[in-house]
Order: C-alpha cells, then sequence, then structure tokens
C-alpha cells in the first residue's frame, strides 16, 4: 500500500485509497479538465472537493501541494519509476496523464506538437478570456460602472470563437477526427461561456456554426459527463 503521509495535504483531505491516483478540486473549467481526463483514460481515482469559496486552496495543506493556491492538482502514488508525483496546474497534468496512459496525445513528434499548441491556446488565451469576461458580466464585476473592461473581454472572447470556428471548419476535432487532451482541455470553458457564465448572446454563439456542433459532440460523451460533476458538490 503506497504510503502518502510525505504529501502534508494528506493531513486535511485523508487518502481512503492511497493506491489511487488523488484528486484535489472543483468542478470549475479548470478542475474538469482533470476529472474529465481521469474518467476518459479509465485510470482509478479518488476526488476530494476543495472549496475554494471557503478559501481551502489557501490553506498551509493545500499549498504544500500547490504554492500558487489554484485548483486542480493531483497526486500519482505510482508516478514516474514506481515514486509518487504530485503535480499542480491543468495543462501539465493533462499532458502527464496523456503520456502515463499513452492515450489521447497523438505520438508522432509533430501532431503531438500541434495537439500541444491548442492546449496551450486554451491555457493562454481560451482560459484567462472568458473567465475576465464571466467575472465582469456574471459575478461582481458586473457592479463596476466602468463597462470598458467588460466590453473588451467581450470583443477578445469574440476572436477567440472565431479562432476555433476555424480550426473547427473541416474537422470534428481540433486535431481532425481524434479527440484529444486538447478537446479536453476547451470544452468546460466553452460550456461555461455560454452556460453559466450567460454570455452566448454577448458573443455571437448562435452565428456559430461549428463550436456549437463540437461542443454538443463532446459534451455527449459520457466521460465528460462524470468528468463534469467530479468531484461531487455537497
Amino acid at each position: 500500500m503506497p504510503d502518502l503521509s510525505a504529501f502534508p495535504i494528506t493531513r486535511r483531505w485523508p487518502a481512503q485509497q492511497p493506491e489511487q491516483i488523488q484528486l484535489y478540486s472543483l468542478p470549475t473549467p479548470n478542475g474538469v479538465k482533470v476529472s474529465i481526463m481521469l474518467e476518459e483514460t479509465a485510470l482509478p481515482y479518488e476526488p476530494h472537493l476543495i472549496d475554494i469559496g471557503q478559501n481551502e486552496t489557501w490553506s498551509a495543506e493545500y499549498l504544500s501541494l500547490n504554492p500558487n493556491g489554484k485548483i486542480p492538482a493531483i497526486i500519482d502514488p505510482n508516478g514516474p519509476e514506481g515514486k509518487p508525483i504530485a503535480l499542480f496546474e491543468s495543462g501539465a497534468i493533462l499532458v502527464y496523464l496523456a503520456e502515463k496512459t499513452g492515450q489521447f496525445l497523438p505520438s508522432a513528434p509533430a501532431a503531438r506538437y500541434e495537439a500541444l499548441q491548442w492546449v496551450f491556446f486554451q491555457m493562454a488565451a481560451i482560459g484567462p478570456m472568458f473567465g475576465q469576461l464571466g467575472f465582469f458580466h456574471k459575478f461582481a464585476g458586473r457592479e463596476y460602472e466602468d463597462k470598458r473592461p467588460l466590453q473588451r473581454y467581450v470583443a477578445e472572447s469574440k476572436r477567440l470563437l472565431g479562432v476555433l470556428e476555424g480550426r473547427l471548419a473541416d474537422r470534428s476535432w481540433l486535431m481532425g477526427e481524434t479527440y484529444t487532451i486538447a478537446d479536453i482541455a476547451t470544452l468546460g470553458w466553452v460550456r461555461n461561456l455560454v452556460g453559466s457564465y450567460e454570455a452566448g448572446d454577448l458573443v455571437g454563439y448562435a452565428d456559430l456554426q461549428h463550436v456549437p456542433r463540437w461542443l454538443e459532440a463532446g459534451l455527449a460523451r459520457p466521460a465528460v459527463q462524470r468528468g463534469l460533476q467530479s468531484p461531487a458538490r455537497a
């Protein structure tokens, strides 16, 4: 049985199944990337709900795993050379799990880097811009009298959707006919933009053809649906 006692986070969120991957997360657009990937790969994992509303990511135990204080993070008791490994940053975790399982990331070098560029596109552009739009449109930022920040993020989010629309115009998934971590990284953000952020009208989502088709196909995957609910909210 693996011993995870060297990881302080396990003192606050004890591992009931220490032989499984330990997931510390919340079903946010960033969090569901990893839970969807775990469901898609069928890797056994134990989810731990981290309540960001209660500032649990800023606890000493959580910061010992991710000094940046963000979800998600994992501990894999069976990491490289059979030793436990702790990881944070959703993009890094996706790449790690893809390489661990040999799934959802092309093995051919050119295709691999092509997929990774779309993962990084999500990390660098889709996530930050959509997240800011959600803040200024749906959450606390909506009370700001100055609407220029909202207008900026609406315009940039609309532009980024156009990039996705063009990419998907002649292919089922971001990498063609093969579903990859590029799709897994992006699905939750587009879902939130038009769902909980209620920003579809602002960004002209109804005028798009290929992004909605891609999102519908992604959400139809059973593993995606399971991942969107993990860890289960209380």
